[in-house]
């Protein structure tokens, strides 16, 4: 049931949350964790009640060291019925491993900015796309899903602004291509409230019949400000990081992933359900802790639950 608040625009009644922290978090690490390890992070992750858990990614390990296990850790998940773990790859080789190792959805990407684009993976965005329909065909065939993320949607620390226009046009492209769904990356944590309802609407207008998700960072500290946003004008899909680790390791100022039990708390807080265990989220942060060797950002782990919060999974 939607949350109605009087004078204010109907908020969802549910958030669905996409956990991204075993790979846009961990690659983000000076240390690698091992692969037992990564695997004792995403079963406490899906034990929580998590139905889409991000788990590594098929690029090369020269680039992202701390994900040169992927194939390894996609073979020995012990998968939770309902829960969907994906990959990402950056190109035909990556999706090939990816789909040999048993990843349930493929998350292609590229950015909305050439610079970024360049930066990430080394080539223009036309070629980029080249790459993707390739994809697109080796996933059709394998009977997989593949979920469309463009980087630097909200702004991009090379270029500065990105006309909403690009964004849009390249949605399309990634669409007619298969995509199942769209991702709107804020890669370096340069959206602002306004700017996201206004990028919404304009997805919305345009694609009207297409879900989208969102992957929003909180590098500024407006990372939580932004999913109000974001809901006041529909979306409900988002992803987030246990513990709040991660970031884009190719783009400068990108830290600041959103914090999975800070935007749970808050969602519960709130009264809108996410089908998680708050409690459970915690103590995986706390473990990660152990497992990193440093504080992560998570607040809700120092600060602790509010008291009146009722359980509202």
């Amino acid at each position: 049931m939607a949350t109605i608040i009087p004078g204010m625009p109907i908020l969802p009644g549910r958030v669905h949350i996409r956990e991204v922290g075993p790979r846009d978090g961990l690659q983000n690490e000076s240390i690698t964790l091992s692969t037992a390890q990564k695997l004792q992070l995403i079963d406490a992750l899906g034990a929580t009640g998590l139905d889409q858990i991000e788990s590594g990614s098929f690029v090369r390990p020269q680039n992202v060291p701390q994900m040169a296990d992927s194939a390894e850790v996609f073979a020995q998940i012990s998968r939770r019925p309902g829960v969907i773990y994906s990959a990402i790859a950056p190109n035909e080789v990556g999706a090939r491993r990816a789909v040999a190792a048993g990843v349930d959805m493929v998350q292609v990407f590229l950015s909305a900015s050439e610079s970024h684009n360049q930066s990430n993976v080394n080539m223009g965005i036309e070629q980029s796309l080249a790459h993707v329909a390739n994809m697109a065909a080796i996933m059709r065939g394998a009977g997989r899903p593949f979920d469309a993320v463009l980087s630097v949607s909200f702004g991009c620390p090379f270029e500065g602004d990105v006309p909403i226009s690009r964004v849009l046009d390249l949605c399309g492209r990634l669409l007619d291509l298969g995509a199942e769904q769209l991702t709107l990356g804020d890669t370096t944590g340069m959206a602002h409230p306004v700017l996201v309802q206004q990028v919404v609407l304009a997805f919305q207008e345009r694609f009207p019949r297409h879900p989208l998700r969102l992957h929003l960072h909180s590098a500024r500290g407006a990372g939580l400000a932004n999913i109000l946003a974001a809901m006041q004008v529909g979306v409900s899909a988002f992803d987030s990081s246990v513990g709040g680790i991660g970031g884009c390791p190719f783009a400068p100022g990108a830290p600041g992933n959103l914090c999975t039990e800070d935007l749970v708390h808050m969602l519960h807080e709130m009264g809108i359900a996410t089908g998680l265990d708050l409690p459970g989220l915690m103590a995986t942060a706390r473990m990660l802790e152990e497992m990193i060797g440093h504080e992560v950002p998570s607040q809700t782990i120092k600060a602790g639950i509010c008291k009146h919060i009722t359980d509202n999974a």
